[in-house]
């Protein structure tokens, strides 16, 4: 391991944001001070196997290996078209959450969650108040 690795690598232990990163920057330091990955794995609390991972991921890739990968989550289940109508609804009537589900149903028999409704209005920019019935405040 070279001095500038090694100097980056502690710059990412002692400074690091990610918690993961830390972590295996720790155990690369650990594998660069002579240590055995046995011992490596009980010190850190890990797998033998995840220990030899993070080492031969960084023979391959250096620096680089210490983030996280880009993870893709589910595939969405409401697709464009679906969120163009969803927003015309949306604009031309003011209609709650499980009204537009129930549309939405009805017309693409499509069946979501309504927090999934709600996190796909937020997304696209559409906000809306709860309305009040009392007027206990004002008197």
């Amino acid at each position: 391991m070279s001095g500038e690795d090694r100097a980056a690598l502690v710059k990412i232990v002692e400074k690091g944001r990610d918690w993961r990163m830390r972590d295996r920057a720790e155990t690369l330091l650990y594998f660069g001070d002579g240590w055995r990955a046995k011992a490596i794995a009980e010190k850190q609390e890990l797998d033998l196997d995840t220990v030899y991972k993070r080492r031969k991921n960084w023979l391959a890739c250096g620096i680089a290996s210490l983030p996280d990968k880009y993870r893709k989550g589910a595939p969405s289940k409401l697709s464009e078209s679906h969120l163009e109508q969803i927003k015309t609804w949306a604009t031309e009537e003011a209609l709650t959450a499980p009204a537009l589900l129930a549309k939405l149903k009805e017309e693409f028999e499509v069946s979501v969650h309504v927090n999934t409704l709600s996190a796909a209005l937020k997304k696209m920019g559409l906000v809306w108040m709860r309305t009040r019935h009392s007027l206990k405040k004002t008197r």
